[in-house]
């Protein structure tokens, strides 16, 4: 394949990415209005919030069928079309049960277009021949810190929710079309068995998500539970306090963005255990901090360490099995449900004890990077033992140089199902 056309193809995922982090960007900006809008009590909002995790986590391991039966361009296009039409869902619901299944909904289609769109992620990296999963990821908290930015514009100037969204996600629909025409097209051989129609994770698979739902947790709950911590523990004011998730948010971003030069210079095991490192420190130094200033940087040394984690999760589950996008599939179902449960938990262990003991949760896992990052190393390549290749005839060992390199574009081992090829 040549190189304009992979980078072609890299620039209109990476704008995939921003469009799928544009649309959760612009629901989070919305759920103080929901809340109001329907009277819900927190106690009712946290359920209805629930409610995406769940649908995603169910509707994760169907992706892997759809990818499969009509090609990557076309899986990300339709799925990413109805995780963005689905934006408008949440604000038309009448009431707490149909606000529950507007939520199912979404997080069904947000779900399984990020399982396609990473499939297609990891499919682009492999013909690239360098890591660009690190800016994909970050490309999408880039799209959700700039979509948040025009919701609370739209707040300012007193735009109805419901319009707003609408308004939003035509927008992002349309975005999402031109992005996704430059995407590889590619196809199961016909040959190729399809993935079961609702696939549990493999085992290769599982290993490679815990790692990921070691970071997802740290993530969930500074995501969470970060304002809370900051104001209740650490003594800030409010405003400070809110703008904890700010500085956590953005310095995960910006690692990702910077991430694929560290991973190229490291390698993906050493980058996440040195990333590891930094996050077993942050998260240290949010278990002690009693003042806001340490306790701000805890958090920002979290969102460093864990920012490159998911997307080499992503990169080496489609390097293992024999179906790159159940694998794909299997590690974000395992990844995604620790964002389901970490809240949850951390409220829980806080409840009964504190939220100091709480974070020192978080920060024992933080060694799983530590300990688990060997699993997301690359295979090794094959070689060819050294007696064998001094008993070959020159001739035939160039016959078979010049046959390889003619196959090696057919050969990428993440080229999905079944030795997968693009048109």
């Amino acid at each position: 394949m040549h190189q304009p056309e992979i980078r072609r193809a890299r620039r209109s995922i990476a704008a995939v990415f921003a469009v799928h982090g544009a649309q959760s960007g612009s629901f989070a900006t919305r759920i103080p209005w929901i809340k109001a809008h329907l009277h819900l009590s927190t106690g009712e909002l946290g359920i209805a919030l629930m409610a995406p995790a769940i649908g995603s986590s169910l509707a994760m391991p169907l992706a892997g069928r759809l990818v499969h039966a009509r090609g990557h361009r076309s899986a990300v296009r339709l799925l990413l079309l109805l995780c963005c039409a689905s934006l408008v869902l949440p604000v038309l619901a009448p009431d707490l049960p149909v606000l529950v299944l507007s939520l199912l909904l979404s997080g069904a289609a947000a779900g399984t277009a990020d399982v396609a769109m990473n499939a297609q992620g990891v499919e682009v990296e492999q013909r690239h021949g360098r890591s660009i999963m690190s800016g994909l990821h970050g490309m999408w908290s880039v799209g959700c810190l700039a979509a948040s930015g025009v919701g609370v514009a739209a707040i300012a100037l007193h735009m109805d929710a419901r319009l707003d969204l609408a308004v939003v996600a035509a927008v992002l629909i349309a975005l999402g079309a031109v992005a996704c025409r430059g995407l590889l097209d590619v196809h199961p051989e016909p040959e190729s068995e399809a993935p079961p129609r609702f696939a549990l994770p493999p085992r290769s698979a599982l290993a490679i998500g815990m790692v990921g739902f070691c970071a997802v947790f740290a993530e969930g709950a500074s995501g969470d539970w970060s304002g809370v911590y900051l104001h209740g523990v650490a003594g800030s004011s409010a405003t400070v306090a809110a703008c904890s998730y700010t500085v956590f948010a953005c310095m995960m971003a910006l690692s990702r963005l910077f991430g694929d030069a560290a991973v190229r210079r490291l390698g993906a095991v050493a980058a996440v255990r040195l990333g590891g490192l930094v996050a077993l420190a942050g998260g240290v130094l949010v278990v002690v901090a009693r003042n806001p200033a340490p306790a701000i940087a805890g958090f920002a040394l979290l969102g460093i360490g864990i920012a490159v984690v998911v997307p080499l999760c992503f990169a080496a589950a489609g390097r293992s099995g024999d179906n790159p996008s159940r694998s794909i599939a299997g590690v974000a179902t395992v990844t995604y449900t620790s964002g389901l449960l970490a809240p949850a938990t951390i409220g829980w262990v806080a409840q009964g004890t504190s939220l100091p003991v709480s974070f020192g949760v978080v920060t024992v896992l933080t060694l799983g990077l530590v300990l688990g990052a060997g699993v997301l190393a690359p295979p090794a390549p094959v070689s060819t033992p050294t007696s064998t290749l001094a008993s070959t005839p020159a001739s035939t060992l160039a016959a078979d140089s010049n046959s390889h390199s003619n196959m090696a574009s057919d050969s990428t081992p993440g080229a999905t199902a079944g030795r997968a090829h693009a048109s």
